[in-house]
């Protein structure tokens, strides 16, 4: 039996939710993100903005130079994870088979119901628009990568200047056929080295590899050559992964200006590492491995770590190795774009609280 997986996406969430709290944004150019004079960048526009040329994770100076008057809307990432679940609950009204992959994305295995596949896309589509307000699009197909690519392909065809609420249909026994004629980086695994290097030997849409003999293209990307030929015809049999287990946390804070002082570098990291300890005491984890990040004035990036033999969520502990890390590297009055404290290779803590020390967290202290 073919499998049913619908493939949703909340169409430019943080602005949809920013104009359900204020009706006024609503049909004006305006991004949500970080000022311009802190470096800030936008994490999501309006599509009246869209239609000037801003797009995400573009300096918010350069937004304001194509929109002097574009509305810039500070991030509230609290609400957007509120809304978010109760998105994520409605689709697990339907099935428990969800595996929610960004905050405004979801795959849904619907296999079990006896609906067909866009009956099923429309009602949840109009279940979202009318319970909560919000926009959405949907892809259907046999597979997560089809239907991931229907999305896409559903989003980017839309007409109109406002939210696309497409839904877009792949058939069982036509998934090749659907990918074909598509530019060859909307194949997932295609970046644009990869492209530029598909390119070189005439590779400009999916449909052309599949003329390229999987020798040579695993001559060229090694293992993912044969995997590129799979996808290419459609094929894709990942399971819906319900749970995903959390790899790393980490805290990073770009500077307003560059900043040289010791003090306030100092001070920075401790409030990153005390950061990163509250996450693992929140989520029971402990972590083997504290991490570095910097970056220089000139955008270089370097990074460091320090395994541990006994795994931590202790903030002193963070806070003294990210400093030893900081110390091997910083040299007194260089300037410091950004800084980051990670922790890796997470396990569950296995000690228990005491009394004391539930009492201080519930408190706050």
């Amino acid at each position: 039996m073919n499998r049913k997986i619908l493939h949703l996406d909340l169409d430019a969430f943080f602005c949809a939710v920013e104009e359900l709290e204020n009706a006024s944004l609503r049909g004006k150019p305006f991004a949500v993100g970080g000022r311009p004079e802190s470096r800030g960048v936008v994490s999501s526009c309006s599509y009246a903005a869209r239609a000037l040329g801003i797009h995400s994770a573009m300096p918010m100076v350069r937004a304001l130079r194509l929109c002097p008057g574009l509305i810039i809307v500070p991030p509230r990432h609290r609400l957007y994870s509120e809304i978010s679940e109760q998105v994520m609950q409605r689709l697990r009204r339907l099935t428990s088979l969800v595996e929610q992959i960004s905050i405004d994305e979801a795959f849904l295995d619907i296999s079990e119901l006896s609906e067909p596949g866009e009956e099923i896309a429309r009602q949840l589509q109009a279940t979202i628009r009318d319970e909560l307000g919000l926009p959405c699009s949907i892809g259907v197909a046999t597979n997560k990568l089809v239907a991931k690519t229907a999305t896409d392909f559903g989003k980017a065809h839309a007409e109109g200047g406002g939210p696309p609420n497409a839904i877009t249909v792949v058939p069982a026994g036509e998934e090749a056929a659907f990918l074909q004629p598509l530019p060859v980086q909307a194949l997932w695994g295609v970046g644009p080295k990869s492209a530029e290097r598909l390119k070189s030997i005439g590779v400009l849409t999916i449909g052309n590899l599949l003329h390229i003999p999987e020798a040579e293209l695993v001559v060229m990307f090694g293992k993912n050559g044969h995997d590129l030929v799979q996808r290419a015809q459609g094929i894709d049999d990942r399971p819906i992964i319900t749970e995903h287990q959390v790899k790393s946390i980490s805290q990073e804070t770009t500077f307003a200006r560059d900043v040289r002082d010791e003090k306030v570098l100092q001070s920075t990291i401790i409030q990153l590492s005390d950061n990163v300890g509250r996450q693992l005491r929140d989520s029971s984890l402990v972590s083997s491995t504290i991490k570095l990040k910097i970056r220089w004035p000139d955008f270089s990036t370097l990074s460091r770590q320090i395994t541990l033999e006994h795994p931590t969520d202790k903030d002193s502990e963070i806070e003294f190795l990210a400093l030893k890390l900081f110390y091997k590297v910083w040299k007194t009055g260089k300037a410091v774009r950004l800084i980051g404290v990670g922790a890796g290779g997470l396990q569950a803590s296995v000690h228990q609280l005491s009394f004391w020390d539930e009492l201080k967290q519930s408190s706050g202290h």
